[in-house]
């Protein structure tokens, strides 16, 4: 039996990696605006992934004889004015999620839940992943968003992401 306050912080968590895809799906709809559609699909994919990590977290809890409690997704609430902007607030919300993950194991390292750190552990990985590559493509942006030519072939090189769906066995 999970504890009450993890099975809380694990379902808020459900919530927050849809309002994830929510918010890049916004980024992508800015850059589909912008004709760059490179940057869309970027973001698009970004999008996916944060889906299935809220797919993950609710078959965890399934897993686990827990009641997934879905809540509102709230709309994006980021004021997009420059295209450096979607980059510079994804770096800032994977830290805010890999924020909420570290404090859902510390409450499950206190309960002593391992079996909810072991699954966490993924998630701790793949934000570390999250980060860099974000804080990379901010640094490319801010680079080269200024030069339309650079600009042009950073956004060939965003179109060439395919999606790769994560490997967590559960």
């Amino acid at each position: 039996m999970l504890n009450e306050k993890v099975i809380k912080l694990l379902n808020d968590q459900v919530n927050k990696e849809f309002y994830s895809a929510y918010l890049y799906l916004d980024f992508a709809n800015y850059y589909v605006d912008k004709n760059l559609d490179g940057f869309a699909n970027w973001y698009q994919i970004q999008a996916q992934e944060e889906r299935d990590h809220a797919m993950l977290f609710i078959k965890y809890l399934q897993n686990n004889g827990i009641a997934v409690t879905l809540g509102a997704i709230d709309a994006p609430d980021k004021n997009i004015a420059a295209i450096v902007d979607p980059a510079k607030f994804a770096l800032e919300h994977e830290k805010y999620v890999t924020a909420s993950i570290h404090n859902i194991y510390a409450e499950a390292m206190a309960a002593k839940d391992f079996r909810t750190m072991q699954f966490l552990d993924w998630f701790i990985e793949e934000q570390g992943e999250e980060e860099t590559t974000a804080d990379e493509l901010l640094k490319k942006v801010e680079m080269f968003g200024g030069d339309s030519q650079s600009l042009y072939l950073l956004n060939q090189e965003l179109a060439a992401r395919v999606y790769e769906a994560p490997t967590l066995v559960l």
